[in-house]
């Protein structure tokens, strides 16, 4: 029987019927795509509860002209009672959930969504549980497509049910790759890295950092891992940076990754790992 998916996807641009000419050739996976802000409205229902494992793809929870309201300030925006009640419950029964790229860095005003993804990008610089840091750079994406990289990304740790069919030397992908810092490594269960000089020199300075904070930013040399495993109470979680356009869309590896992350954040086995996090 196929596995039940729910696809959140919405608040950032993104070619829609690449993005979903992907999911639907996932093999075993059988996906229903919902927008934001209806997304919300559908997993704070009843319905929710039918879907083995939710694939965000969404960035929201961020007020930016044109996105949010015309004519409105940047800012974070804090998630309604009824979707931070829904997410809480996903979590509690376990349902499987695997993050893609910009999905990361949704709700930066909202702590459980950073539990989730364990991800230290940073949109603009503030505090990280206690260290203040700066903000996150960036290569490529929809705001830069023609500096996208090609890295090759390889298994950190060799045999894990996600990277089930990628061999040891791994795969090569064009796409948006971002700058971090690594403390986070030491909570998350690593899955691929990139092979690239994560150097300030090599990226953009934040994406919504104000003008000020762009023309002095600086950054320590950061992390070149771009897919990890993670737990957030009894979700088995998959977080993986990559994705941001059609050329990754269509790689067969990083399609393998995808169902590999579904399959597995969905199983019992993960849900056992989960528990012993």
């Amino acid at each position: 029987m196929p596995l039940p998916v729910l696809v959140v996807a919405g608040g950032h641009a993104y070619d829609r019927s690449a993005f979903m000419a992907m999911v639907e050739a996932l093999p075993g996976v059988q996906a229903c795509l919902v927008e934001q802000p209806a997304a919300q409205i559908v997993l704070a229902s009843d319905e929710a509860a039918r879907y083995a494992a939710v694939l965000f793809y969404d960035m929201w929870g961020i007020a930016l002209p044109g996105l949010a309201m015309e004519g409105a300030p940047l800012d974070w925006v804090e998630p309604s009672a009824s979707y931070r009640a829904a997410i809480e419950r996903l979590v509690a029964r376990g349902t499987g959930v695997v993050m893609l790229n910009h999905a990361l860095v949704a709700w930066p005003a909202w702590p459980l969504w950073r539990a989730l993804s364990r991800t230290p990008f940073m949109l603009r610089a503030g505090k990280l549980g206690d260290a203040e840091v700066p903000g996150s750079g960036f290569r490529g994406g929809a705001g830069e497509p023609d500096r996208n990289a090609t890295v090759r990304v390889r298994p950190a740790t060799p045999g894990h049910p996600v990277l089930a069919g990628i061999d040891a030397a791994g795969f090569e992908i064009t796409d948006e790759i971002y700058l971090k810092t690594s403390a986070f490594e030491r909570d998350v269960t690593p899955l691929l890295r990139a092979d690239y000089d994560y150097d300030a020199r090599n990226f953009t300075s934040p994406p919504l950092a104000p003008p000020e904070e762009s023309a002095r930013w600086t950054h320590p040399r950061g992390s070149n891992l771009v897919a990890w495993a993670n737990a957030c109470g009894a979700s088995p979680v998959v977080a993986i940076e990559l994705g941001d356009g059609p050329l990754a869309y269509a790689n067969p590896a990083f399609r393998t990754l995808v169902a590999n992350a579904l399959q597995w954040s969905a199983s019992e086995d993960a849900r056992k790992w989960a528990a012993r996090r």
